[in-house]
């Protein structure tokens, strides 16, 4: 069998020089396409196919090439959202024999889910607990704090926290000309993810996480840590399970962004988004997982049956840039 890992970042040369402003989410591209190789390494009778990274960049619209013509059986894409990027991709693979079957999202669900205003209408057609979402501008006359952020932007570019009419301004002033934007009711509590691998049979979900989100308002991902207490964990996953199960065509590794509240019982518990794609969050989950997470990503993709999963003990903090580290 022969996977193929395209990750956008590193084959397109994006970020690749220190001090560009990419730079961040190409070390983040990096990491996550490195632990996918090592992971599906380790399968007997797989062979991996990547991109080298002093490979010279190849252009977008050669992707179908960028296995040097080789036959894959699956075909995993790592990209952002944005732009239709991610959506883009899914096609190209869906259209393209030699890239096999795609061990991601169909389109139609990464076009759901990279719309945050029609998901957040989605959800709540479905009764999830999701913050108010409208495509409106913030005007002063908000009940802040409000938080106003692209409509198909992944990571935090452009997101902006606004808690009274100065910010407003400065938030009106630093966006991206010409951008759509939704905003969104801001709930307070403890940022958080569940991972899941998702397949025609089931939604398997992986330890929760709690992220680390910087605190200038512009919620910058910093990285994250697990495990999660029980009771958190516990309500982290219920809602996260709700999420997903009303989203069709959801596959491979999908990740669960989520906030959650200071009500013990989960009811100021809220899911913000889900990313149709591998998030950095892999990266910590597979220091604790004791077995591997390409080999039942793969399994649950095909719709076999998997055991129940088994984690070692500890702690793990990872870093945005694929950093992880074991506290004491």
């Amino acid at each position: 069998m022969r996977v193929f890992v395209y990750e956008y970042m590193t084959a397109l040369g994006i970020g690749r020089e220190p001090g560009t402003s990419e730079h961040g989410m190409y070390l983040e591209g990096r990491a996550m396409r490195d632990a996918l190789l090592a992971d599906f390494g380790r399968i007997e009778a797989v062979e991996v196919l990547a991109l080298p990274d002093d490979a010279a960049p190849v252009e977008s619209d050669g992707f179908e090439d960028s296995c040097n013509g080789a036959v894959a059986d699956w075909t995993v894409v790592v990209a952002p959202e944005t732009d239709e990027i991610l959506f883009r991709y899914a096609r190209k693979v869906e259209g393209e024999p030699r890239s096999g079957r795609l061990l991601g999202c169909s389109p139609g669900a990464i076009g759901l889910t990279s719309d945050k205003l029609a998901l957040a209408e989605h959800w709540r057609a479905h009764g999830i607990r999701t913050p108010a979402t409208s495509e409106r501008e913030p005007t002063p006359c908000e009940a802040f704090p409000v938080v106003w952020k692209p409509r198909d932007g992944a990571g935090s570019t452009d997101t902006f926290l606004i808690r009274d009419r100065f910010e407003l301004a400065s938030a009106l002033a630093g966006r991206e000309a010409g951008r759509p934007m939704i905003l969104q009711e801001f709930v307070s509590g403890t940022p958080a993810s569940v991972a899941f691998l998702c397949g025609p049979r089931a939604q398997v979900d992986l330890l929760p996480a709690t992220q680390r989100l910087s605190t200038d308002g512009r919620f910058k991902y910093g990285g994250g840590e697990l495990p999660v207490t029980p009771e958190l964990a516990s309500r982290a996953v219920t809602l996260a399970r709700a999420a997903v199960a009303c989203v069709p065509g959801l596959l491979g590794y999908v990740g669960v962004d989520l906030v959650l509240g200071n009500e013990a019982d989960g009811s100021s518990d809220f899911v913000i988004e889900i990313n149709p794609r591998l998030t950095t969050s892999y990266i910590g989950l597979r220091v604790l997982a004791d077995f591997n997470m390409a080999e039942a990503m793969l399994a649950v993709a095909s719709g076999r049956e998997i055991g129940p999963l088994k984690w070692k003990p500890g702690r793990v903090r990872f870093g945005a840039d694929g950093s992880v580290t074991t506290p004491c």
